[in-house]
């Protein structure tokens, strides 16, 4: 609590930038790359608390996340770009097993 924030791990890091952020109870928290760098089981943790959060305060969060496993347990809207085009756009939970993300992500066309 006291020391410096160089000092923390990873994780304890990113829980900082993010209690820093909801010190003015915002209604939309940004945040890049949540779990870049991160352990599997810390970026579990951060996860956990991202959602609870989003439950909590009805925060709206808007994630930029390479896996897109870790944003869809957020749940909520999708948004999947892929050369600064919207190629993806949909609700989390309906986007299924990723089949829908992979083929827009690598560009597959339906034959």
């Amino acid at each position: 609590r006291h020391g410096q924030a160089g000092l923390l791990s990873g994780g304890q890091q990113q829980m900082l930038v993010i209690g820093r952020a909801l010190m003015t109870n915002p209604r939309l928290v940004a945040i890049d790359e949540p779990s870049l760098g991160l352990a599997p089981n810390i970026n579990d943790q951060v996860y956990e608390r991202l959602i609870a959060l989003r439950a909590q305060r009805q925060l709206t969060l808007l994630i930029v996340e390479q896996s897109s496993a870790r944003a869809m347990m957020v749940g909520g809207r999708m948004i999947l770009m892929r050369g600064g085009q919207i190629v993806l756009d949909g609700d989390a939970r309906t986007l299924g097993n990723g089949e829908a993300i992979q083929a827009a992500y690598f560009g597959y066309e339906d034959n």
